[in-house]
């Protein structure tokens, strides 16, 4: 038997449906939005103990088939999770593993599909939604529903749920998760947007999840399930014991290691206490009874340490001896890697990002295949976090979900303020390697990325820094950390990211560990967060202040023009032969886009500057009386033909040759020479008329002849229209008249003969 709940949302009707497909999970919904469908299950398996943290693992999957494609590529199936599908599975994931109880010992794997997708409402916010009505629907112990939605903001109006057109005028594309009462996970991009304002989006967004949630509920009544209260969570006596042990007799010296400042010195002071402690209470003996005490003391410990750490912050004191709003030492270094073409070593405290940028040509472009429309990415950051980073040793085996979602925002932060394609006709790529880790590696990524982009000198638009806050809650009070340690987010209760420029935010992140937060910490989370980036700001600008006049000298050379649309077939040539001569010849890539914007890009700027030319040459109207260099394709009896543009041959009659007399062409020009030649006529049936002589000078003798004379000798274009002869002819199909010019010629001498 199927259950349905509907509700109209921003002027569509939203649909969650159960009972009626996957019917052998422990829940399975469909959420539909227009003609958008995901179908979202969840799966349990009981586990015999627990593993120390919450063993939830999410799958989104987006089928080919919802909007009408073949997959591409070989096999023609879905492959491994695009980076759409990954910082989908992380919008759900952190949306709902807060509200899971602790007590629960489960494993736990919720999978969506997207069955349709109408292009026009994204299918990450209905994974939400329907992650949590799956869960509802089971009855799995959860302090939920959540709801989630998306809010953008057109002409200073907050949009629900914004269409994919609509956002691509919005300066805000914010995704908000909540119960009823708290907000539990923000994402969000925005165009340097006030704190004010995005504080306002964000419980606009809370005030419509309300509604959601309450959809949900219905659900659950109509399905006669509900949230079983927390399971009381078995008290271990032993462990108790341990614990009481510790506090007792070694709170002290835990509380005097966590407060070491260097993390390398603190981890290796607390194992080493650890071990001493182990001998203390277990002895050396290796047994399995001894291995599951070492477990129980191993809980014990980390419990009474996180509790240590957290009490010295509820009295304004952190574990590397700064206060509450203390940032750490920052230093910035610029243009220390030769070779590429921008470079940065970002460093706070103990977090370290070295990041580089590459400037390539339109062709570098990352083309997006998804279910949207296919689009393309001329900006791309990419983040990695190798194992050492942290002192360990560990596998490379590509990119994690972890690095794809700090590496997305991060790109997102700095996407807003990069120059348009018009002003700097760039793909850019930033690598960020991080080289030390501790404690908000992706905010480290932002700086560094701004300061390599300023010295390859990309012009953007503002420089954009970025900060991590914590929080530590006890009770009704709480405690906002700037700038937090890799400690202080493991054991404090949010992770708040905030990235932007000195006027407002570009991207946003918060995650949070407890069931929600509300406005006061939101809004002095946010307000912190600016003073501490304003601090950053200017530290970085202490190693450069804006980005520099010059690209690399290793960078390619970008040369725009704009043709007339109807000449670029001048320019390809048949068979694409005159765009392949330009590039042969100069050595620059030439891309032609069909409005007619030409984009020369070369390794040096000599070569852009010669294809440049040859493209002007190829595609103006020819001059009577300018100068033209040219190359000599064939000699006749009568003359040489000179080509001036590729695909463009006029004729050199031998009495233009030279300034004295010729008695064979061959003696004056031969094939392949280059030689300056002056365009003389263009008759009506557009044969061109050069002259070599023209561009060397007259002799003495000529100098000598009296103006009549040097006026009888003036060549006189020939026109049958009655159109001004100081407007050259429009060219058409000059290298078919040449040619036929050249056969005309060929067959005179035949029949001579």
């Amino acid at each position: 038997m199927s259950f349905i709940v509907e509700k109209e949302i921003a002027g569509k009707t939203l649909k969650i449906e159960t009972g009626k497909m996957a019917r052998l999970a422990a829940g399975a919904v469909t959420i539909q939005y227009g003609d958008t469908i995901v179908l979202a299950t969840v799966a349990t398996k009981e586990l015999s103990a627990s593993r120390g943290f919450l063993p939830l693992l999410v799958e989104y999957k987006e089928k080919s088939a919802s909007v009408g494609k073949i997959p591409g590529g070989f096999y023609k199936r879905e492959g491994r999770p695009t980076t759409k599908e990954i910082l989908t599975m992380r919008l759900v994931d952190r949306s709902i593993r807060p509200l899971f109880h602790k007590s629960f010992c489960s494993e736990i794997q919720v999978i969506i599909l997207v069955l349709s997708a109408d292009q026009e409402n994204d299918p990450d916010v209905l994974a939400m939604i329907g992650a949590s009505s799956a869960i509802a629907v089971a009855g799995l112990p959860f302090c939920g529903p959540v709801g989630s939605v998306r809010v953008g903001r057109i002409n200073g109006e907050f949009v629900l749920n914004p269409t994919l057109e609509q956002l691509e005028t919005s300066d805000i594309n914010l995704v908000v998760s909540g119960t009823y009462d708290a907000i539990n996970m923000v994402e969000a991009g925005a165009n340097e947007v006030d704190e004010s304002v995005m504080t306002q989006a964000i419980l606009w967004a809370h005030e419509q999840i309300r509604t959601i949630i309450e959809m949900q509920k219905e659900l659950m009544r109509k399905c006669n399930v509900s949230f079983p209260e927390e399971i009381a969570e078995e008290v271990c006596v032993e462990q108790e014991n341990f614990y009481k042990t510790l506090q007792n007799k070694y709170s002290s010296q835990i509380e005097k290691n966590v407060q070491i400042h260097k993390k390398h010195d603190r981890s290796l002071a607390q194992k080493e206490h650890f071990s001493q402690i182990k001998l203390d209470l277990i002895g050396e003996e290796v047994s399995e009874e001894n291995e599951e005490k070492e477990t129980f003391l191993k809980n014990a410990f980390q419990k009474l340490t996180k509790e240590i750490v957290r009490k010295l912050i509820t009295r304004g004191k952190r574990v590397d001896g700064r206060g509450l709003k203390d940032i750490r030492n920052i230093t910035s270094e610029v243009g220390l890697i030769p070779r590429t073409h921008g470079s940065s070593l970002f460093t706070r405290g103990e977090t370290q990002s070295l990041v580089n940028v590459t400037l390539g040509t339109s062709s570098d472009k990352q083309v997006i295949d998804g279910l949207h429309p296919e689009y393309h990415k001329r900006f791309i950051l990419h983040y990695n976090f190798p194992p050492f980073c942290v002192g360990e040793v560990g596998f490379m085996r590509g990119p994690g979900r972890r690095e794809i979602g700090h590496g997305a925002l991060a790109e997102r932060a700095l996407e807003a303020v990069m120059p348009d394609n018009e002003r700097f006709p760039y793909t850019v790529r930033l690598v960020s390697d991080i080289l030390e880790s501790n404690g908000s590696s992706s905010m480290a990524s932002v700086c560094g990325g701004t300061l390599s982009m300023m010295d390859a000198g990309v012009p953007i638009k503002k420089p954009v820094g970025g900060i991590a806050m914590g929080l530590v809650k006890e009770g009704n009070n709480f405690y906002i950390l700037s700038d937090i340690l890799g400690l202080e987010d493991h054991l404090g209760d949010m992770d708040f990211k905030v990235a932007g420029t000195q006027r407002g935010i570009t991207a946003l992140q918060m995650d949070i560990k407890i069931t929600g937060i509300n406005r006061q910490i939101l809004e002095q989370a946010l307000s912190q967060a600016r003073e501490g980036r304003m601090h950053i700001l200017r530290e970085m600008m202490k190693a450069i202040s804006r980005p520099r006049k010059e690209i690399s000298k290793y960078a390619p050379r970008v040369v725009r023009l704009k043709i007339d649309p109807e000449k670029i077939a001048l320019v390809i040539g048949p068979g694409g032969k005159n765009i392949r001569s330009i590039q042969d010849t100069t050595g620059a890539k030439v891309d032609v886009e069909n409005d007619g914007v030409i984009t020369v890009y070369c390794p040096k700027k000599d070569g852009a500057l010669k294809a440049k030319e040859m493209i002007e040459t190829l595609t103006e109207d020819l001059k009577v009386g300018k100068i033209y260099e040219g190359k000599v394709t064939s000699i006749k009896d009568f003359g040489a033909f000179v080509e001036i543009a590729p695909g463009l041959e006029g004729l050199v009659h031998v009495s233009e040759l030279e300034n004295s007399f010729v008695q064979n062409v061959n003696d004056s020009v031969k094939v392949g020479d280059k030689i300056s030649v002056k365009v003389l006529a263009i008759d009506d049936q557009n044969r061109v008329k050069l002259s070599k002589r023209a561009v060397e000078g007259p002799t003495s003798s000529e100098e000598n002849k009296s103006e009549e004379d040097k006026g009888a000798e003036t060549i006189v274009v020939e026109n049958s229209s009655n159109e001004d002869n100081s407007e050259p002819p429009r060219r058409q199909n000059n290298h078919r008249n040449h040619k036929k010019h050249y056969n005309r010629h060929k067959r005179n001498r035949h029949h001579k003969k």
